[in-house]
């Protein structure tokens, strides 16, 4: 993403990124610093712990998919026509196990703040990240830190979406 992105990123940009999009956003803010091409305006973590917060949630990517599939409808986050037809979990069972490894092998490791300001979102009702472990986005910037709840699950940026546009846009105009 770096490659890719580096050349494009001579303008003012931000990064918003939801649960593992947020890792991985601010994960690529560090590359970026890292090789030389500066940081974000801002970055957007929303329904994600922070980085530094250990995981100490059961590993669920190897899985039988019967058992993969139920965690993914505990979760809430994928249609239920989508769960239940067969042939569309087999495409994207691969790629849903691939993300799911991703994100519970991510290893942080320690590194300077970052200078721009972070803003991260939870939702009230997300039993799988609580403020607890969204606060401590805190400690990842020198700049100024915002942390706001919304209402909702953790997919809350569906059911809060047009509040959580709203923040974010008010946020950027600062």
């Amino acid at each position: 993403m770096t490659e890719t992105l580096g050349p494009l990123l001579d303008v003012d940009y931000a990064f918003f990124g939801h649960s593992m999009g947020a890792m991985i956003a601010f994960e690529l803010a560090r590359e970026l610093r890292r090789r030389g091409a500066g940081e974000p305006r801002h970055l957007f973590a929303s329904g994600r712990r922070a980085p530094q917060i250990p995981n100490t949630d059961p590993v669920t990517y190897n899985l039988p998919d019967a058992q993969l599939i139920a965690d993914l409808q505990k979760l809430n986050g994928t249609p239920p026509e989508v769960l239940e037809h067969e042939e569309l979990m087999q495409f994207i069972l691969p790629l849903i196990r691939a993300d799911f490894e991703l994100v519970q092998t991510y290893e942080y490791m320690p590194d300077e703040p970052l200078q721009c300001p972070i803003t991260a979102y939870g939702g009230i009702d997300d039993l799988e990240v609580p403020p607890d472990k969204l606060k401590p986005w805190k400690e990842q910037t020198q700049s100024t830190f915002e942390f706001l709840m919304l209402a909702g699950d953790h997919f809350f940026l569906r059911t809060s979406q047009n509040e959580l546009v709203n923040l974010v846009d008010k946020a950027l105009r600062r």
